[in-house]
């Protein structure tokens, strides 16, 4: 996801549009690289994260550096907090996670379980906004978390909302990782789970990001009738099953949703 090539492929080459920027998509992806995983690394190990050739992500370093969103210590690099100054961009100037964020505390007092709401970011879902209860679960997610898109609800109702060509491309790239036993991986079963999400309007997943954690979600629909984001309510499976937590948050959930729309014009 953060080779800058496979995003090339996928947008069409750059190098045929003379208004794309390289180098700040460049730029970018060196940023993109760094994780919770990898938040230290060398040039090489960057250089082979983007896979871009090792001088070509020194000159981003530098610059990175110069602007203050870099610092190193002669060998290994690291983002600065500037970085989160280009999230906080979004965060403050798009109105979905500012209307979003009062109707989730909302919703999380009165179901008393976490919130949140998310966007598709390529492949993933990205958290804008939430409101979280259970703390025992999903302790490292939060504002700006990503998530795979394919086995959350929150991704499948997102994903339910693509045209068919963007879902079959999606699918076709798809690599899946079990991240518990329940995880479905099997191409078949995900489009399946997407489907019936898009016919349903809804979309559950159980145990299959985190064991013992169970979620319901729905889409936010703009008026022009497009996806846009997903709600959802999350609780241990050991005090809601499957099916109970439909009847119970389903229409909490799209009663929140519906509530979103006026402020998506």
């Amino acid at each position: 996801m953060d080779d800058i090539t496979a995003i090339a492929a996928r947008a069409g080459d750059p190098t045929e549009r003379p208004d794309f920027v390289t180098a700040l998509a460049r730029g970018l992806a060196v940023i993109r690289a760094f994780g919770s995983d990898r938040p230290r690394m060398t040039l090489a190990d960057i250089a082979k994260r983007v896979s871009l050739p090792r001088a070509t992500v020194r000159r981003s370093l530098i610059t990175l550096a110069t602007l203050g969103y870099v610092e190193t210590d002669g060998r290994h690099f690291t983002l600065t907090p500037k970085v989160l100054a280009l999230g906080n961009s979004y965060l403050m100037s798009s109105p979905l996670p500012r209307a979003a964020q009062p109707l989730l505390e909302r919703l999380a007092m009165t179901t008393r379980e976490s919130c949140w709401a998310a966007i598709l970011d390529e492949d993933d879902v990205l958290l804008v906004a939430g409101a979280r209860t259970n703390w025992l679960l999903s302790a490292g997610h939060s504002v700006g978390s990503r998530l795979p898109a394919f086995c959350t609800a929150l991704g499948r109702v997102l994903l339910a909302g693509n045209p068919d060509e963007r879902l079959n491309a999606f699918l076709a790239r798809l690599a899946p990782q079990a991240f518990t036993p329940r995880t479905v991986t099997e191409a078949a079963a995900i489009r399946r789970a997407i489907l019936t999400a898009r016919q349903e309007g809804f979309a559950i997943s159980d145990g299959e990001v985190e064991t013992g954690l169970c979620s319901i979600a729905v889409p936010v629909i703009d008026p022009r009738g497009r996806t846009v984001a997903a709600l959802n309510a999350t609780a241990p499976a050991g005090r809601v099953r499957s099916n109970e937590i439909m009847e119970r948050f389903l229409p909490l959930l799209r009663e929140a949703a519906d509530d979103l729309q006026p402020v998506l014009v």
